[in-house]
This record gives structure tokens, sequence and C-alpha cells, in this order.
């Protein structure tokens, strides 16, 4: 069997799998990188440098200038942000999606799941949920991937979660994350979060 992690960069289902997923992910489409991060609060004047995962959370425990590090970039038409500390773009995500952006904002949770979704367009939170509490969505238009999520198993007709009791829990979020994938074209490989080196910003929820 194919190496799961490895096998699908080239989209998002892989990270159902990533044991070591903890940094929140925000993708925006239609604003380069360094604008990403100025809409997700970076402290002016605070550039680290290049950095990869292992730096950036030792700069977060580290830094009195902010709550966050953000390491950035671009692939497959997003500009994306991996949020390391407090996940700014849980908080500023309708304001990056100002003035007709996309922003797409994935928070693993590893201490509270489950999993968070949430989409803005245009200066309006869109939709949200839970992976794997799809049934329970918010947002100025939670059915906006309904059609979606039910074409995919993952809700009923009916808009309530599909039975699949003895389901993995990673098998279920893989099929969400199929959605999302499919849905807004997003594709992040593993590397870029685990390995590479990216330009990095100070980030304040504040």
């Amino acid at each position: 069997m194919a190496d799961i992690t490895e096998g699908r960069t080239c989209g998002i289902q892989w990270l159902a799998d990533w044991g070591e997923w903890f940094a929140g992910l925000t993708f925006a489409r239609g604003i380069a990188p360094d604008e990403l991060a100025a809409r997700l609060g970076a402290v002016p004047g605070v550039r680290p440098g290049p950095l990869g995962a292992p730096a950036a959370w030792s700069m977060v425990t580290e830094t009195a200038d902010g709550d966050g590090v953000a390491r950035v970039g671009s692939w497959g038409g997003w500009s994306f942000a991996v949020e390391h500390g407090l996940p700014a773009g849980a908080e500023r995500l309708a304001d990056v999606s100002r003035a007709g952006v996309e922003a797409i904002h994935l928070d693993p949770q590893p201490d509270h799941p489950p999993k968070q979704f949430a989409y803005a367009l245009d200066g309006e939170l869109v939709c949200c949920f839970g992976l794997g509490e799809e049934c329970w969505r918010g947002g100025h238009r939670p059915d906006f991937l309904l059609p979606e999520l039910v074409a995919a198993g993952v809700l009923g007709q009916d808009g309530a979660t599909a039975e699949a009791d003895d389901e993995p829990v990673e098998d279920r979020e893989r099929r969400t994350l199929a959605v999302l994938e499919q849905r807004f074209g997003l594709a992040l490989p593993r590397h870029l979060i685990a390995d590479a080196s990216l330009p990095a910003y100070v980030t304040c929820t504040r």
C-alpha cells in the first residue's frame, strides 16, 4: 500500500493521516503571500527571515512581540500561511477575505477536536463546521457545501450526519477534505509545512 502522507501531496486529503499536523493553515486566493501575512496581523518590521517548522515553534515560545508565527508561500493558485502558535486565521478570516478575496482556514485542534474548517469570501464568513460534525454548520450560508457533502456520503439527504459508525475517523475526515480539495482546488505538499524554510512573520491576534 502506498504511503498516504507522501502519495497524496497533490491535494490536502493526506492531512487526515498526518499525525504531525499541529499548525493552523490559512489559504487565500486573490492576494500575494506577503499581503496574506499582513491581513493575518503581521507585526510591522518584525521579519525573522525564512524559517522551518522547528525554528518557528521555537520562536513562538520565545517571542514577546506577538501571538504566533506565520510561514507563508504559494501553491496551486492559492497563497497559504502555516500558522504556529495562536492561529490568527481563526479570528481574522473574514478580514483576510475582504475586497473579493477567497479565504479558507483549517485548524487541526490537536488538544480540542474536532478539526475545524471555515470559508470566507468578500469580507463575510460563508460557512464553517468541524470535521466529523458537518451536520452542525455555521456562517451566513451554512448550506454552501451541503450538495457536495451529500454527494460524498458525508451527510444524508436531510443534512444530518450519514450513518457510518464503524468508519475510522481518518477515513471520514479524508472524505470531507476531499470535498474541500475538489470544490476549491486546494493543494499543499507536506514538505512545505514540515520541512521547507519559508518567509516568516510574527502575527498578533489582538
